[in-house]
């Protein structure tokens, strides 16, 4: 395998690289959606202690009702402080020893975790393996996307790790629609209906844990580790077409960018603690703190535009219009299929239209749909006479924002954190990053089974109002970073202001005065091209 893949190179490399963290963020995908089929299996609300199952017959089976709902909210959110502690980790590992390594040692740790869940016989069990699998996933989390935007050119990166997210949701109808079909084994009630949907996690994985140690490493990561030929073997590698004058010249300038933007990011290191990230300490121009809270924030509000809600409460709302609870179920796994389609669309525009629309448009049509569905699914519960009507009309809405937030939200602020820091502590930022997803997502989804106990559908309100207000915070805040180069962020995060208007006047006017990033450091002069063509002979 090896040998083949020291032959692969242009854009059959970056597929392979596209297709094994595909892989990775497919678990992540899987082990999310997995827990949602878990948590009515009527054999683990047992053995947890969530509740009691009631037979409803032959069409149904066994069905579980949930008496402890802080305790199921607490299994599922513990989680997220396991993928806390992990991202924390990875981020400094990762910029030490490399995205390849980081990621293969996260593998094990899912590994563990999947293992030791899949076997629980009890709640304390299962908590300790759900922050064990918790932080595997925090390592993959912060360490995958970072490793794929740093092989990726300017204009496709988002793209890329968008396809990688349409992986990620396949993973989640992959597990929704395999756990609808264990309910139909035996009675309802056995073992294997949560049991098996666990174990199954291993599979992807154990492949990724294959295949990634004979991956390429990030260039930008070896060029900052001081192995500069090794890394531009590599990146010759990526960006081969036709070996060309033109691709060796293209590959050479960018290799220069990277070499000049390390010098002078160098002129910081040893001061990158997260400590010093976060509060800013000895950073100077790069402004990381800056950025650090921009993507904490940015992940936190992605949490809070109501992707949780909707795929806790769409069966509620489904069984309210009239439906079975067979076809509540099915509709919710339709959902999830529109889900993954959707994102799709985000691949094509992500790039093209760039991150700040993306999230003005998605903001705006995803409060809309929660106001209307929380609107409808209100009349829904006044007029009972008229549920297929008022029904429908949710449903409508529910499959409305799940299409609209894949084609948005989902993707963008898992590319942003990728983009937006320096090489320097790439890994770490992104790290930031998961932290703002995990505080974010356990902090709503201890928070869901109580909001919506208490509230019902007007807990959609309180997420509508999220979407909105963050459209002036993305306007005030968040600069473009589609089809700039990694190295140019940190001329774009160089000015003093943190407002978008004040960065975009600063970065034109450094560009002006520069002629580029590698002049801006006063390095990388360029190789005479006969010493390039005999580089690229090499690939």
């Amino acid at each position: 395998m090896r040998k083949y893949l020291r032959d692969v190179k242009g854009k059959s490399l970056i597929w392979c690289i596209n297709l094994v963290a595909g892989l990775a963020i497919f678990f992540f995908g899987y082990d999310q959606g997995m827990m949602g089929g878990v948590n009515t299996s009527p054999d683990y609300v047992r053995v947890m202690g969530l509740g009691y199952s009631t037979y409803e017959g032959p069409s149904e089976g066994w069905v579980a009702t949930i008496t402890e709902p802080t305790r199921q909210g607490g299994i599922v959110s513990i989680y997220y402080f396991g993928t806390l502690l992990g991202c924390l980790a990875a981020g400094i590992i990762g910029d030490k020893i490399g995205r390849i390594k980081t990621m293969w040692i996260g593998s094990v740790w899912v590994l563990v975790g999947a293992s030791l869940q899949c076997s629980a016989q009890n709640i304390a069990w299962m908590l300790c393996a759900r922050v064990i699998n918790g932080i595997g996933t925090g390592f993959l989390n912060a360490v995958v996307p970072v490793w794929t935007a740093e092989v990726a050119t300017h204009t496709s990166r988002g793209a890329t790790i968008a396809m990688e997210f349409t992986l990620n949701i396949f993973g989640v109808v992959v597990a929704y629609w395999l756990e609808f079909g264990m309910g139909f084994i035996g009675d309802g009630n056995t073992e294997v209906r949560w049991r098996f949907p666990i174990a199954f996690q291993v599979l992807p994985l154990l492949v990724f844990m294959v295949v990634v140690p004979f991956m390429p490493e990030s260039p930008r990561w070896l060029i900052k580790a001081g192995r500069n030929e090794e890394a531009r073997h590599i990146l010759y590698r990526l960006r081969w077409k036709e070996e060309t004058d033109s691709d060796v010249q293209m590959a050479q300038a960018e290799y220069d960018d990277i070499v000049g933007i390390v010098d002078l990011e160098k002129k910081h290191a040893g001061q990158n603690t997260y400590f010093s990230m976060f509060f800013g300490r000895h950073s100077g121009d790069l402004h990381i703190a800056r950025r650090v809270q921009l993507n904490i924030w940015l992940q936190i509000v992605q949490e809070w535009a109501g992707i949780a809600a909707i795929t806790v409460y769409a069966p509620t709302l489904f069984s309210e219009a009239g439906y079975s609870a067979r076809k509540s179920e099915w509709l919710s796994g339709l959902n999830d299929i529109t889900y993954c389609l959707s994102t799709l669309f985000a691949i094509y525009t992500i790039d093209r239209w760039g991150r700040r629309v993306g999230l003005w448009w998605g903001a705006v049509a995803q409060g809309i749909c929660l106001l209307l569905a929380g609107g409808f699914g209100r009349l829904l519960k006044d007029h009972p006479e008229k549920a297929a009507e008022y029904g429908a009309a949710a449903a409508f809405f529910i499959f409305a924002y799940t299409a609209v937030f894949g084609a948005t939200w989902l993707t963008i602020p898992w590319v942003y954190p990728t983009e937006t820091f320096p090489l320097e502590v790439r890994a770490k930022g992104m790290a930031w990053g998961v932290v703002g997803w995990s505080i974010g997502n356990g902090w709503l989804t201890l928070m869901n089974p109580i909001m919506f106990s208490a509230i019902a559908e007007n807990t959609f309100y309180i997420f509508a109002a999220v979407n909105f207000l963050s459209i002036p915070l993305v306007w005030a805040f968040y600069p473009e970073t589609a089809n700039r180069t990694l190295e140019e962020m940190d001329l774009l995060f160089a000015s003093k202001s943190p407002f978008v208007w004040e960065m975009e006047k600063n970065f034109a006017k450094l560009k002006a005065e520069n002629q580029g990033v590698s002049h801006m450091a006063h390095v990388g002069e360029h190789h005479r091209a006969d010493e390039q063509m005999e580089v690229a002979g090499k690939v």
